[in-house]
């Protein structure tokens, strides 16, 4: 299986006050942690929702502010030009992964279920997301994975959340 990974890096950051990709931990930014957690487990990287990067950026899709899965939809649309099978999405405060995400995941559609953004998705699942971006109220992934018949996977890696500049200090 080809696999695209994708850090979602097109949010607003209205809970963290300042652009969090580029929130400094351990003196790296946050987007650049989340390349490195990513890297080992994908054929390829790209950071979704910002115009540059340390890999190849690519815009959210069908526009921005449509929340993750903007993201994860842009990134499926690029997967499928590019000739991938499936596509692994983590946020960019996703500083550290389990070593075996991608087993974990696999097969696709699977999304790990304390935090659904970290997902494996099939190209082929595009359409049915494009037509939930365009018709429906509930852009949330858990909606989403529902409506795609992905499963929910449980892991014991300690995933970080981080919504405000405080949240850094547990990380440190």
């Amino acid at each position: 299986m080809r696999l695209l990974g994708a850090v979602l890096a097109g949010g607003q950051s209205r809970r963290f006050g300042s652009d969090k990709a580029q929130a400094l931990l351990g003196g790296t930014t946050l987007l650049d942690h989340a390349v490195a957690a990513l890297n080992p487990q994908c054929d390829r990287i790209v950071i979704v929702g910002r115009e540059n990067g340390p890999v190849a950026a690519i815009p959210d899709r069908p526009q921005p502010g449509l929340g993750p899965l903007g993201g994860i939809a842009g990134a499926l649309a690029y997967a499928a030009r590019e000739g991938f099978d499936a596509v692994l999405t983590v946020p960019v405060d996703c500083v550290r992964l389990p070593a075996n995400l991608r087993d974990l995941l696999a097969p696709p559609p699977a999304s790990l279920a304390a935090q659904p953004v970290i997902g494996l998705w099939p190209v082929q699942a595009l359409p049915l997301l494009d037509a939930l971006l365009s018709e429906e109220d509930d852009r949330s992934v858990r909606s989403f994975a529902r409506r795609i018949g992905a499963r929910a996977v449980e892991s014991d890696v300690d995933l970080p959340n981080i919504n405000h500049p405080s949240d850094l200090d547990r990380f440190a």
